[in-house]
């Protein structure tokens, strides 16, 4: 009897280790064991159903294989029927299985059999995000499936810097389909651009997406005057990637007896929170050190591009810029800080892969999860750039950035929710993707809750593997350089690099938007050192690298040559290496081809074609 008595005592320690685990854990017992049941003893049958056999008309069939999307995901075979039944349905999978055409497979389809005439007092779906990163993905993602299909279907994004009356312009031509942030669809109800009984008449579907961060941003207020808005007959959608006590509230707020679809892949939690095809790895360094592990990963090229790097604030991400600028790396920054259309042309460059290292700041989980000290601390720190700052800013949830292979977590989250969320970015559609995070001894507490909630344990290490790094050549240039980035540097690069994203955005918003093939022109990864940096310092000398560093590297190489990735995609217009040689003056002669060839020595001299 002793021993049980104990066995408690050590139970009660795990759940204030891991209260989300035990949570999610919780909510799926109440909630969604029979469907859970369900699920299991079907997916052996349905792995092989097509998108014919959940019931996709032949319009969106042809629209998805010229996507070269042939086969459905587990969370789509599931949802997609349910939804086409009219259920409402809480779907919650995890991050990259195919969530957003799990819903917008079935709405269209439903919009495609009404008359257009019905919805013409208010739109007919509302798509509600928590960012305005993911409100453009969406946006973009139902506008190609509708040009796709060919058919006569209205989508417009509501973002929270328009002004009323653009607002009320948007809304004019009566669109079918709406994508915005709760606060945007309540401004638009309070200034008359929607009508409160024309959207109780019209509104037929209501979706609720990364339903886990509405809350989390600050919505729920929101949320709850909206729902005053939603008829009883509206069919109502919850997409989460996690299950936690936010989701619940909004299910209680807004569902009525819904479907809950917990796949088994989610439901086991040590596979669930990392996919297997996603390889993790850590550095343990001193926070002074961080600056030479990112430099040997990236210029010894140990890791495979591309690059997402992840750090807590502004300030580090510009002190990182400068710091690769020195080194002959471009990069570019994505911060709240920066205006929207910015935002979402770094994101669409990066995505095209017109540059391979991209420095995001991630201030979502900045207060989450911590105590009142840590809270107090981080808000006085960051009430200097309170005002810039855009409050619908994300970048590590929801946003679907194309081919990244590698993680970098330079600054270790503040949460573990944080760290599954950053890892998400990458091994997204079953391709593979690594992650490799730089701990120091201050973020060894919040490494180990890491650990726990992933399976890990004393002993052995199962998930996340040491990552040995020799940076002993490169340490004399490292912090040689670093002592050259100053307080002062950083401040005036940031506003340097804020001057000149404020212009392209205007310049984005005003002529770019009726040339799009003009945006190649601007470039997001401009130098922003004062300074030119040292010629010796983009290139490392051989005797630099010991054996173990080169064996590595080649191996990397040679990864990246059976990829198909050998190099980085290049902007049109090339500059550089072809900008003299190609010039149409200087090349221009008037001789024969045959002269040309026999004269071709003399040629070289300055005044030859003259």
């Amino acid at each position: 009897m002793a021993k049980r008595k104990r066995q408690p005592q050590s139970d009660r320690k795990e759940q204030e280790k891991s209260e989300d685990k035990l949570e999610i854990e919780k909510i799926e017992q109440e909630d969604t064991a029979v469907v859970t049941c369900e699920v299991v003893e079907e997916e052996q049958d349905d792995d092989e159903r097509s998108f014919e056999d959940l019931g996709l008309e032949a319009r969106l069939v042809r629209a998805l294989s010229k996507k070269s999307i042939e086969k459905p995901t587990p969370i789509q075979r599931f949802a997609i029927p349910l939804i086409l039944k009219g259920e409402d349905v809480v779907a919650r999978a995890k991050t990259g299985s195919g969530k957003t055409l799990a819903y917008l497979l079935p709405v269209l389809q439903k919009l495609f059999a009404v008359s257009p005439s019905k919805w013409k007092l208010a739109p007919a779906v509302f798509i509600l995000v928590p960012t305005q990163e993911l409100c453009q993905q969406v946006y973009s993602e139902v506008t190609s499936l509708i040009e796709l299909c060919r058919v006569q279907l209205k989508v417009v994004q509501l973002r929270s810097e328009m002004s009323a009356s653009e607002l009320k312009t948007s809304l004019v031509g009566l669109p079918e389909i709406v994508v915005s942030t709760p606060a945007c669809v309540l401004t638009c109800l309070k200034n008359g651009s929607l009508q409160a009984k024309a959207l109780e008449e019209s509104l037929s579907v209501l979706v609720l997406d990364e339903a886990d961060l509405l809350l989390s941003y600050k919505y729920e207020d929101d949320i709850k005057a909206l729902k005053a808005y939603v008829p009883k007959s509206c069919q109502c959608l919850l997409m989460s990637a996690t299950a936690s006590a936010h989701v619940e509230k909004l299910k209680k707020l807004i569902l009525h007896n819904p479907h809950i679809l917990t796949l088994p892949e989610v439901g086991d939690v040590k596979d669930a929170i990392i996919p297997k095809n996603v390889q993790q790895f850590y550095i343990s360094c001193s926070a002074r050190d961080k600056l030479i592990h990112i430099l040997a990963l990236l210029k010894l090229e140990r890791i495979q591009k591309k690059v997402l790097i992840f750090v807590n604030s502004i300030d580090s991400s510009f002190r990182l810029k400068l710091f690769f600028e020195q080194f002959g790396i471009k990069s570019a920054v994505l911060n709240a800080e920066l205006p929207q259309n910015s935002r979402l042309h770094i994101l669409e460059e990066f995505n095209a892969g017109l540059f391979d290292y991209l420095i995001a700041t991630d201030e979502s989980q900045s207060a989450e999860g911590q105590n009142d000290k840590e809270t107090r601390a981080l808000k006085k720190k960051s009430i200097k750039h309170s005002k810039k700052l855009d409050a619908e800013f994300g970048v590590v949830r929801g946003i679907d950035f194309k081919n990244v292979y590698t993680v970098v977590n330079y600054d270790m989250p503040l949460t573990a929710p944080g760290y599954v969320h950053r890892i998400g970015r990458t091994g997204r559609a079953c391709n593979t993707g690594a992650s490799v995070s730089l701990v120091s001894p201050e973020e060894m507490e919040i490494f180990e809750e890491i650990k726990s909630i992933l399976g890990e344990n004393d002993t052995e290490s199962k998930y996340i593997a040491p990552f040995e790094n020799d940076v002993e050549s490169l340490r004399y240039r490292t912090e040689d350089v670093s002592r050259s980035i100053t307080k002062h540097a950083v401040r005036e690069s940031r506003a340097q690099d804020l001057r000149n994203e404020i212009l392209n955005s205007e310049k984005l918003k005003a002529h770019f938007q009726d040339n799009p093939k003009d945006l190649d022109l601007l470039k997001h990864d401009k130098v922003l050192s004062k300074k030119e940096p040292a010629a010796h310092l983009r290139d490392v000398p051989e005797y630099l690298l010991d054996a173990t560093t080169k064996e590595a590297s080649k191996i990397v190489k040679l990864a990246r040559a059976a990829m198909g990735n050998t190099g980085s995609t290049n902007r049109r217009g090339f500059k550089g290496k072809f900008k003299k040689s190609r010039d149409p003056l200087k090349t221009f002669s008037a001789e024969a081809p045959k002269r040309g060839r026999k004269g071709g020595m003399k040629r070289k001299g300055k005044n030859q074609d003259e």
